[in-house]
């Protein structure tokens, strides 16, 4: 039961430290104590919890909140708050309720099981030293009395049984002599009352009375005849609190023996820091000399550059500046041809001779460069750009002599951007890190140079949120072991979608067949199953057979905006048509589906011309692209006809962008982010994500990339 508060109040305040939630980082307030023995605020659990499901259940949305525990969380609505409490809540039938979360204290995962807060013990002991506390640091604040009449007085006791505080008058008043009342329990004034006896949470009318040594919590003796408990070793509540009370007393008794080595420890400590600090200066005015050193080299070099280049800019404009003067010459009354306007006027003959011959030759000389007209000099300068690519590179890596930490590498192939991105990267066994930072920012087209975002990572990978669409970000990651960093790794580029990603199924009642596909339960994977039906089809046909396709299209329709979805095509696939149809044009298809006997029927067309050269300028209500043997074929274009070019090897993902504002549809390679075909599409009804299969083929939906991604990814 409570103490009475004999503690000095200096004593109580010192321990403020161990007083505060690792969530919230406040003071507890009726701490819980989790699987993991640490202890957090009973709103910090709820709180974990409801955002933890809100960001499980927003799958592909960006807007998901999922702040790290160690950050002062969002409050949410209290009637959330009330239905994550209840036992067995959920918020739809298909989404359980999240009972696992990292614990702020020590990271590791908690698992609360079917009853959820429910099953976890109150903290009263430390519940308790907190209320001790606040009391010793608002020593002039009196509780007062919660039975007297207006103006109360201040109380001097609190009933533990009545779970109220009372002066000496009415507790004489409320617990008279020869009464059961008399007989309850009374510390002095606390507004922290707790309950006589603990119950099990688990069976909530039977008391605590022994303590699994194995799960270290204590337990009833239902739990060991036939609960959780039944094959583990307990032993009664006093014998474990005679045990765990002597181990504590022994171990502080021994902490307080050595009071003089902690107090010589921390001096050391403080000599420590002291010789930190001067060693953290001194490094920060070597790293400045050696940059300055560079700057100084570099400015050297600049003058240099720009000197060789006005040089060779003078010595041009010098003989463009005689060229043109020449030219000028060869006007009328000026230079050259007015001196040989003059001299034609001379009389005497051999006076003319003598001076006509040379100045003859000049003429000519100019006839000849009017005909075949060459600058005097060059107007490019291309010989003297500065190539800076490798020194950029090694600026780039520059970074602190070898620390013994290896670089992280990032796995280009498992680091992907969808919805969000996911970045993983590996690390020497040997070379295990404490922990990682991973660096990202935008590059902007202007080349721009933004400043890096930093997250700390315990493990190997990070799903980044919030990311911009249609933009190139640049990811990096150093290792920490200690206080010793890592240089950082080579930078990893991906390219964003260029529209929020649209999250849809596969729709199993609108038109599929489920004599020819085969799709799965999640409805994010189908598959065409070319079977018995399709040769006794066959069978029956003596001339020739041509069968129709069998289409599937994505549960969610668009009417507006600008989306963008993912999928991957098996690579077995005969022949499969990817991309979007409006509401009316499926209509027609999937209720009037024909079995093509003409080689002229297309079934991707939209009429039996075979052809699709009448709607090259015109937009239809669909469009589609033919996907098989490997290959990505382009449709014909006035501008493409050409087999060779419209034929491109199948990407490993395909991406569609339907901007339906715009009527435009576009095709994208996912793993470079780059645009392969694009057209107009008539956007005046509700277009769905279409697609068909013929023979052996599958399609996969990509997985929107959330936190129940992250640990798929880490358990497989």
């Amino acid at each position: 039961m409570e103490g009475d508060g004999s503690d000095s109040p200096v004593t109580i305040k010192n321990i403020e430290r161990e007083l505060i939630c690792p969530a919230c980082k406040e003071l507890f307030t009726h701490p819980l104590i989790l699987p993991c023995q640490h202890s957090i605020c009973h709103k910090c659990v709820k709180e974990l919890l409801l955002t933890l499901d809100d960001s499980f259940n927003d799958m592909g949305s960006d807007n998901s909140n999922q702040s790290s525990p160690r950050l002062r969380l969002p409050s949410p609505s209290m009637d959330k708050i009330d239905r994550i409490n209840r036992p067995g809540w959920k918020r739809n039938s298909l989404t359980p309720r999240t009972t696992i979360f990292p614990c702020p204290g020590c990271e590791h995962d908690v698992d609360l099981g079917e009853r959820g807060i429910n099953g976890l013990f109150r903290n009263f002991t430390l519940e308790t030293i907190v209320e001790r506390y606040r009391q010793a640091a608002r020593a002039a604040t009196a509780i007062m009395c919660d039975l007297c009449k207006p103006p109360p007085q201040e109380s001097t006791k609190s009933c533990m049984d009545c779970s109220a505080s009372y002066c000496n008058e009415c507790f004489k008043i409320y617990h008279p002599w020869g009464t059961v009342k008399a007989q309850h329990e009374y510390v002095g004034p606390t507004t922290n009352f707790r309950p006589k006896i603990l119950m099990c949470p688990e069976h909530e009318t039977e008391r605590i009375n022994m303590y699994c040594e194995l799960c270290r919590r204590p337990v009833c003796h239902l739990c060991k005849l036939g609960g959780n408990h039944s094959n583990h070793r307990v032993t009664t509540m006093s014998s474990a609190y005679k045990t765990l009370k002597e181990k504590l007393s022994k171990d502080i008794d021994y902490l307080i023996g050595k009071e003089s080595q902690v107090k010589s420890q921390i001096s050391e400590l403080n000599l420590l820091m002291k010789e930190t600090e001067c060693n953290g200066e001194r490094a920060k005015e070597e790293a400045i000399t050696h940059f300055e050193k560079l700057f100084e080299i570099l400015e050297e070099r600049k003058s240099s550059v720009l000197k060789a280049i006005d040089s060779s800019k003078k010595l041009r404009l010098d003989k463009f500046q005689t060229q043109m003067e020449e030219y000028q010459g060869l006007l009328e009354n000026n230079g050259l041809v007015g001196y040989a306007q003059e001299v034609l006027k001379e009389t005497d003959q051999s006076c003319f001779v003598q001076t006509a011959k040379q100045l003859h030759l000049r003429i000519q000389k100019a006839t000849e460069s009017l005909k075949s007209f060459r600058p005097a000099a060059q107007t490019s300068f291309e010989d003297y750009v500065v190539n800076t690519s490798k020194q950029t590179e090694i600026l780039g890596e520059l970074s602190f002599f070898s620390s013994g930490i290896d670089v992280p590498e990032i796995n280009e192939e498992q680091s992907k951007v969808y919805n969000n991105a996911l970045i993983n990267w590996h690390h020497p066994e040997k070379d295990k890190a404490d922990s990682y930072v991973l660096e990202y920012r935008k590059i902007n087209r202007d080349d721009e140079m933004l400043s890096w975002n930093e997250v700390e990572v315990c493990g190997t990978s990070k799903i980044i949120q919030d990311l911009e669409n249609s933009s190139a970000y640049a990811f990096r990651v150093r290792a920490y072991k200690g206080s010793i960093c890592s240089p950082c790794s080579r930078e990893l580029i991906l390219h964003t979608p260029p529209a929020p990603v649209f999250s849809f199924l596969f729709d199993e009642k609108c038109g599929y067949n489920n004599e020819h596909l085969l799709l799965n339960l999640k409805r994010d994977r189908v598959e065409s199953r070319a079977g018995y039906n399709l040769l006794l089809a066959a069978e029956r046909i003596q001339v020739g057979y041509y069968t129709s396709l069998d289409y599937i299209i994505g549960d969610t329709g668009i009417t507006k905006g600008k989306h963008f979805w993912a999928f991957r095509v098996e690579p077995y696939s005969y022949l499969v048509k990817v991309g979007v149809a409006s509401s009316d044009k499926l209509q027609e298809w999937l209720r009037s589906p024909r079995d093509a006997v003409s080689p002229r029927y297309e079934q991707d067309s939209g009429h039996d011309s075979g052809s699709e050269d009448a709607c090259f300028d015109s937009s239809q209500p669909f469009t589609l692209v033919t996907i098989g043997m490997k290959k990505f074929f382009i449709p014909k274009s006035p501008t493409s006809n050409d087999p060779e070019n419209r034929v491109l090897p199948m990407p490993t993902c395909i991406g569609i962008f339907l901007d339906y504002d715009k009527g435009k549809v576009s095709f994208y390679d996912m793993d470079h982010m780059k645009c392969l075909y694009e057209r107009q599409v008539d956007c005046s009804h509700t277009l769905y994500p279409a697609f068909a299969l013929m023979g052996s083929g599958g399609i996969q939906l990509e997985e929107p990339i959330t936190a129940k991604y992250l640990e798929y990814q880490e358990n497989m």
